[in-house]
Formats: structure tokens, sequence, C-alpha cells
């Protein structure tokens, strides 16, 4: 699970450890039934952790060498190789080509990353929303760092206990968690962003019973 991931689960709750752990066992657990070609590939993606599609997400920005925010079946597969994805060019062409709904040769990053997560359903978009009203401290409809200061004590943060980051760190990494995409990154995480967040997480969770677990206790609700 990577480092962000751990930081969100862990940072807002005594006997922090607990909830990571449970977190772990439920993104192992992740195993769909259906057999399609993008869900084996979200399958082999949630493999790397929670946070995983954000990560392949980044990594198939490196290949839009022309910033079209769109990848053609070479950049594609490229991408997949250098995230460590084990598939074949065969099993990739088959998920890129379900993508490439006009047959263009192309397909959208965002699109693809939208269609690879999945959406939340009622109840846990539900629980996102009270969570994100939560964190939205002044009402603004923006989580910023003001909100987060008013939330976290970054003195629990053990990167903070032992030196290695300073308080601004923690939270520009805590927000910039929200915030995937650079070059759109501005500090104010919205509900879209939010609800994108956790729909990520989601796809790698089965039972609402255990995302809702987890929301309520990394968010003290």
């Amino acid at each position: 699970m990577e480092r962000s991931t751990s930081f969100l689960l862990t940072g807002f709750r005594k006997g922090r450890y607990c909830i990571s752990v449970v977190l772990f066992i439920i993104v192992k657990m992740a195993a769909k039934n259906s057999d399609t070609p993008v869900d084996k590939f979200r399958k082999k993606v949630l493999e790397r952790g929670a946070n995983s599609i954000k990560g392949i997400g980044r990594t198939f920005r490196i290949y839009d060498d022309d910033g079209s925010k769109n990848l053609n079946f070479e950049e594609f597969f490229e991408g997949v190789k250098d995230y460590g994805l084990d598939m074949t060019k065969e099993a990739a062409k088959e998920v890129f080509d379900l993508f490439d709904k006009d047959g263009s040769g192309e397909v959208s990053i965002d699109e693809f990353l939208i269609g690879l997560r999945g959406n939340l359903n009622k109840s846990r978009e539900e629980i996102v929303k009270k969570a994100f009203k939560k964190a939205d401290k002044d009402g603004s409809g923006v989580f910023d760092m003001k909100d987060l200061k008013k939330t976290y004590n970054v003195k629990d943060h053990p990167k903070f206990q032992n030196g290695d980051m300073t308080e601004q760190q923690i939270f520009n990494e805590f927000l910039n968690t929200f915030e995937p995409d650079t070059e759109k990154r501005d500090g104010k995480v919205t509900m879209e962003e939010f609800l994108n967040y956790y729909a990520g997480i989601s796809a790698s969770i089965d039972n609402d019973a255990y995302f809702a677990l987890m929301m309520r206790n990394a968010w003290k609700m």
C-alpha cells in the first residue's frame, strides 16, 4: 500500500494501525468473480494496493508525449509494462479496444481510469459525502489546508515525530493524495475530487460494511 494511502487511513484515529491492517486485508481479498478483460485488468492493478488506480494513471500520463490526454496502443502497452503489470500484448490490446469505442486508435486517459475505477454505489457515495462535509470545516465547498489544520494534529504522524517531514510537507502530501494531476493541483479538494479518490479505494473493497467501517474510522464519524 502506498504511503499516502496509509497516511489517509491511519492519521485520523487513535489506535490507527488497526484500520490499516483491515484495509490491507480486504484489498488482498478483493477478487471480482467476473472474468471480463476489464475486470481481469482491474484485479491486476488492485493487487498493487488501494491507491494503485491513481498510480497507473500517473504512469499513463508520463507516456502521453504530446499532452493530448489520449494514448495510442503502443503508449498504453508501454505504460502497462512500466507499471509492472504481468500482461501479454494480446490481453492488453483486448482491454484497449474496449475503451477505443470509436475505433480511432486512441483512448482517453481520464475515461479509461473512470471505467477502470467504477462508480460508488448509493450507500458508499452517501458516507463519502458525509466525510467530505466533516472535512470541509468552514463550509466553503472545498477541503483545503485551513480545514486540514482543524482536522488533523500532525504531531501524531510518525514522519513528523522522527523528523523526516515538516508539518507543511505532511499537509501537502495529504492534500495531493486527492489531486493526482499536478497540472490541475491547487490545494483545494473539491467534492468531485474527493468522490473520485474514494471511488478508487472502493474498487478494491467488495463489502459495503467494510467500506463504511474504513470511512468511519478514517474520518471519526
